[in-house]
């Protein structure tokens, strides 16, 4: 009883420290005053002639004048305005009743449902990665239900995935299905950057009523500040640590690793960070890690955090920096690609350019022949897709071809999956031996 206590008091300021709005640059303000008790990162609050106070973070100083961000619009703000510093960083106050719940960044009720039950203990937003010596190891196969991603790229409780894929490829149905699919306790969303119209889309038509259940949604939309959509990765990630902190599996998803890397280049080079690779300054590059190795493994004898994290390449470009950067960090990466999506096979997912690293250690000895065996007819058919599509090649001309023409369809089909279909691991290795036993059978017998 006595932490929560301790937490309130420690949430107190001692003393109130102000100073005075100094110049509006587009949307960075300069703010004069005590800057010797200022940080970077620290919170400001803005008193506007409206009523209603502007909140700002500290990101940089600059001839002994502080430089805020606002949370919000600047509309209201005036030369001389009074700007109360706070000793305290941004913390969210979580709980067990957030699920079902959907919440902006700031962990503010945006579904009319009221208010969200506030916690009793204080989860930095910006928290500390756990040491890497205290971690657990990464635990057993996860079951996603999606079988392309259970038998080609299984994942681990614990280990972090990354998504690649264009725009309009299929990143939110597949998010869905692995949020109401998963086998795990808790499942923390966060919609980065997203359109407006589709965050109701997705918590209606994907989610549905029995995946909202176990699901905390954390929405920042494409027109609001660029700190509110840094601050809904945050989020997302410290919901994930008090789930994990309570001994759940939690699954952790996010969307998109890309417009949180943006965010974060919109709030570097409006302090005169220099542009590197296509204008992403450096502090892009630090900021990503920090960020994913927040999950993963929790202690021993307590929960995981699995995430899986979107990257949206630009122009269909997957060596662009960001998705560069995140295959680096991330423990695997799962292709999508436009080309299979025009021809109609969901998930358009590119077994042969994805990787889980974990997977070698994880499955089943019998089950790695008719792994390795997909692979090579899915292999020898990529090949020769072209020529085969051309009608240049002849039937007979290689019989590993055309055993690969063959097996083809049924390749497809299985790597396919409608919204609605669950498959489980065991059922994904005893679908996919049956394909491949019957056409070694049916090339010994011609």
């Amino acid at each position: 009883m006595i932490d929560p206590l301790i937490s309130e008091i420690n949430a107190i300021d001692e003393i109130e420290v102000f100073g005075r709005v100094k110049t509006v640059q587009g949307l960075l303000l300069e703010i004069t005053g005590p800057v010797r008790e200022l940080r970077v990162g620290g919170r400001v609050s803005i008193e506007r002639q409206s009523g209603k106070n502007l909140a700002c973070e500290i990101i940089g100083f600059r001839d002994g004048h502080a430089l805020c961000l606002p949370f919000g619009p600047i509309e209201g703000v005036r030369l001389g305005c009074k700007a109360v510093f706070s000793s305290h960083d941004g913390a969210v106050y979580p709980s067990m009743n957030w699920l079902g719940r959907v919440v902006n960044a700031n962990g503010e009720a945006i579904d009319n449902k009221g208010i969200v039950p506030r916690g009793d203990i204080a989860y930095p937003l910006r928290n500390n990665p756990l040491a890497a010596h205290d971690r657990a190891r990464v635990g057993k196969p996860l079951d996603l239900g999606v079988r392309v991603l259970n038998t080609f790229t299984t994942v681990c409780e614990g280990q972090r995935l990354g998504i690649f894929a264009g725009s309009g490829v299929g990143k939110s149905v597949l998010m869905s299905m692995l949020a109401v699919n998963t086998e795990v306790d808790v499942a923390v969303i966060g919609l980065i950057g997203e359109r407006g119209r589709e965050v109701q889309e997705f918590i209606t038509d994907y989610l549905g009523e029995e995946g909202i259940k176990k699901t905390v949604l954390v929405v920042a939309t494409s027109d609001e500040s660029a700190l509110m959509r840094r601050q809904a990765a945050y989020l997302t990630l410290s919901l994930s640590e008090y789930y994990r902190d309570q001994g759940k599996k939690v699954l952790c998803m996010m969307d998109s690793l890309t417009r949180f890397a943006m965010a974060q280049r919109e709030i570097g080079l409006s302090i005169g960070e220099p542009p590197t690779a296509k204008g992403y300054p450096p502090t892009v590059f630090s900021e990503l890690p920090r960020l994913l190795e927040r999950a993963g493994p929790g202690l021993k004898n307590s929960g995981s955090v699995t995430g899986l994290f979107t990257v949206l390449v630009e122009g269909d470009d997957h060596n662009e920096p960001i998705a560069d950067a995140a295959r680096g960090i991330l423990d695997g990466h799962i292709v999508m690609e436009r080309a299979i999506a025009e021809r109609g096979r969901y998930p358009a997912i590119n077994v042969l350019r994805s990787i889980s690293r974990t997977m070698p250690m994880c499955v089943p000895e019998e089950v790695q022949p008719v792994l390795q065996k997909a692979r090579e007819f899915m292999s020898v058919f990529a090949d020769m897709e072209e020529l085969i599509r051309l009608g240049a090649y002849r039937k007979g001309s290689d019989a590993k071809v055309d055993q690969a023409i063959a097996i083809n369809p049924k390749l497809e089909a299985f790597l396919s999956q409608h919204r609605g279909e669950v498959t489980s691991i065991e059922q994904g290795y005893e679908m996919l031996k049956t394909i491949i036993d019957t056409a070694i059978e049916n090339e010994q017998t011609t």
